[in-house]
């Protein structure tokens, strides 16, 4: 099985070597979404539950490029530049899943994200 590479002009564009996501096997596997809203050409800085809504929109759109939804997320990878954060992340991500749907994640602190945002967010999902 060849792997298919997931490209959207919904969300921002790779800023390296690599894929907005990947379909293999499966999944789709996205890369690490940060706060850039493509339409408005800039980075989301109004407080992090705005940046947050902005992650899961770009997410959402390569997942839909790809085929599938938010609801066929398996797993997710939360990392936030300040843990104190915790509780109003959790509250917005928690807005995009059925309460009875949530995939398995795990949501990490770091020193630095790229552009210097405070939440970036990778998924996997179930292709449909």
């Amino acid at each position: 099985m060849k792997k298919q590479i997931i490209h959207t002009d919904k969300a921002p564009q790779a800023i390296g070597p690599y894929s907005q996501g990947v379909k293999y096997n499966g999944f789709i596997y996205t890369s690490g979404q940060i706060p850039f809203n493509v339409e408005k050409n800039e980075l989301v800085t109004t407080g992090i539950q705005d940046e947050v809504h902005q992650v899961m929109k770009n997410v959402i759109a390569i997942l839909e490029e790809g085929g599938t939804t938010i609801d066929n997320v398996v797993k997710t990878t939360i990392f936030v530049k300040d843990l104190n954060d915790f509780n109003a992340v959790n509250e917005i991500y928690a807005s995009y899943f059925n309460d009875t749907n949530f995939p398995a994640r795990e949501c990490v602190e770091v020193a630095r994200l790229p552009r210097d945002v405070n939440v970036e967010i990778s998924v996997i999902a179930i292709a449909d």
